[in-house]
């Protein structure tokens, strides 16, 4: 038997009525689903004979399954994603940014937990959000491996799994997650992943909300991740060139328009 790839799906943000965004930036909200298309992408998934998993399970490759993961750790990880995940019976992995944990929007210690306790796999990305590839040793440190200890407190559970913020990385970020003690990192290059992966470089799709529902589908089995695989190359080779900084003003200015 061919062994399964693996997909892993990105969401960040779900939009409910009446509620502000965390953000209001057009590099943000392209990122914010509204909460009802995601109940739908996830029935469209129930239907066509999948299961959404979160990634420690996903690790084991089972067939027909695919990993859900959420960053950021906004408070409708708990309201939205959550209660449509749980009629389904999805499991998923929210990747929070421990510092971020009590801020408005995000969800509360009390939220957190109540999400870890409802048997939803919780993963750390970072304290504060920085890019990462710009930080000394010591933010390296305090982003890595505090981060994981203060979520580990937080829920009183052992925090396995890392995602990068922005998906950006060197070597410096994965030896530091090794010793941690994390047994991932998830990053934003769209591909699929397979048991021969290195844990320390799964790829991630991130979903946009102008993703059409034949869109969706097509990536669910793994067609047309080369358009992806090309944009973000194509992207991260301007980053390269510009700067995190230049780069993130110019896209904004774009998307803007």
């Amino acid at each position: 038997m061919k062994t399964p790839a693996t997909l892993f799906l990105m969401y960040h943000e779900l939009a409910l009525a009446r509620r502000p965004l965390c953000q209001s930036v057009p590099g943000y909200v392209r990122y914010v689903l509204d909460a009802r298309e995601f109940e739908n992408q996830m029935l469209a998934m129930k239907e066509a004979g999948l299961r959404g998993v979160n990634v420690s399970e996903a690790l084991r490759f089972p067939q027909s399954a695919i990993a859900i993961t959420f960053d950021d750790g906004c408070e409708t990880d708990l309201l939205a994603a959550a209660p449509a995940l749980r009629t389904l019976d999805f499991g998923a992995t929210f990747y929070v940014v421990s510092g971020l944990v009590g801020q408005t929007g995000y969800m509360t210690l009390a939220q957190l937990r109540e999400l870890s306790d409802a048997g939803f796999e919780i993963g750390c990305h970072s304290m504060t959000h920085p890019y990462l590839p710009d930080l000394d040793a010591a933010g390296l440190q305090r982003e890595i491996a505090d981060a994981k200890i203060r979520l580990e407190q937080m829920i009183g559970k052992e925090v396995e799994h890392f995602s990068c913020p922005g998906g950006r990385r060197d070597s410096r970020v994965t030896d530091i997650a090794k010793a941690a003690g994390y047994r991932s990192l998830a990053t934003s290059s769209p591909r699929t992943n397979l048991p021969s992966t290195d844990p320390f470089a799964l790829g991630r799709v991130a979903i946009t909300r102008d993703l059409s529902s034949t869109a969706f589908a097509r990536l669910c089995h793994g067609q047309d991740l080369w358009k992806l695989a090309l944009y973000v190359g194509m992207r991260d080779g301007a980053k390269r060139i510009l700067g995190n900084s230049a780069y993130d003003r110019l896209r904004g200015a774009l998307l803007g328009r």
